[in-house]
């Protein structure tokens, strides 16, 4: 059964997927081995020395993937003992999902007005491995907004996109192609992401038994699928990558110690995929072809 699609609210403040947070245990193994993954090297490495934390950035043309884990070089354990402790809990994986706002005050200040719990926007910086700051801007929302999920809004002084003629070797992964979040209230998603958010929905849709929603901004699909067997926490699945050449892609992968499916039919016609089954610190992940998409 197809629903009708419903556009957003007129949103206008967010203008992208800016980014998804993996959190992990040891930065500098994970960076290692995404670089692997992506087939190209990290954009930046850095901290953040009053959270205790440092960070690896990888940027693809739609989106960036952020590696975050306890700083290495803490001088206090109790610096870092949140986010241990986070990880000690919940284990490595998909953290947060952080969408780019081209004002962060107008953002919050319409996110209010939606209901939507959200603070006041907070300036904050990271420093570069190499010297340099990255400054941004961070509307942070209230779990008992989101279902739980840890959302934010990030407003940057200048883009981390990756640009589309930048080259990348054979089978390298170029863009996000959707985010994988898994609900037991779709409804409530539904008025989450559509209603208050602002994403444009393009699909709502049941497939084999089971209701799944689409939702585009950016080049990127939130893909909400409903699962019965979860409460009223909803859950950051996995991520799937497109690339230009998938049996590249397989090869090149197989290649540097990655465990790969075999190349399949996706279920979107017209596509083929590829399962990444290891490797990814606790994130399921999909690598696709779609020519419609390129």
């Amino acid at each position: 059964m197809v629903r009708k699609a419903a556009r957003g609210y007129g949103f206008v403040m967010l203008t992208n997927l800016d980014h998804l947070t993996i959190a992990v245990r040891d930065v500098a193994l994970a960076t290692e081995t995404y670089e692997r993954l992506f087939g190209v090297p990290a954009l930046w490495r850095g901290a953040h020395p009053e959270a205790g934390t440092e960070a690896t950035l990888f940027s693809l043309r739609n989106g960036v993937i952020e590696l975050l884990g306890p700083s290495s070089s803490a001088t206090d354990a109790t610096e870092t003992e949140g986010f241990r402790s986070l990880l000690a809990e919940r284990g490595e994986g998909l953290l947060t999902l952080s969408f780019g706002t081209a004002d962060a005050a107008a953002a919050t200040k319409q996110l209010r007005e939606r209901g939507v719990r959200a603070t006041p926007p907070q300036d904050g910086e990271a420093h570069g491995l190499g010297g340099g700051t990255r400054r941004y801007r961070l509307v942070e929302l209230s779990s008992r907004s989101t279902r739980s999920l840890s959302i934010s809004l990030v407003e940057r002084p200048e883009s981390l996109l990756s640009d589309s003629k930048v080259e990348r070797p054979p089978g390298a992964l170029t863009a996000l192609d959707h985010v994988v979040i898994r609900s037991a209230d779709l409804d409530a998603a539904r008025t989450l992401y559509g209603q208050a958010l602002g994403v444009r929905l393009a699909l709502d849709t049941t497939v084999v038994g089971t209701r799944m929603l689409f939702f585009r901004i950016g080049g990127v699909t939130l893909e909400v699928v409903e699962d019965p067997s979860l409460d009223a926490a909803d859950l950051l699945h996995g991520l799937a990558y497109r690339v230009d050449d998938l049996p590249a892609a397989q090869r090149r992968l197989a290649a540097s110690g990655f465990l790969v499916g075999d190349l399949r039919e996706g279920r979107k016609p017209g596509t083929q995929v590829l399962t990444v089954r290891d490797g990814t610190h606790g994130v399921p992940t999909l690598v696709l072809r779609d020519p419609a998409r390129d």
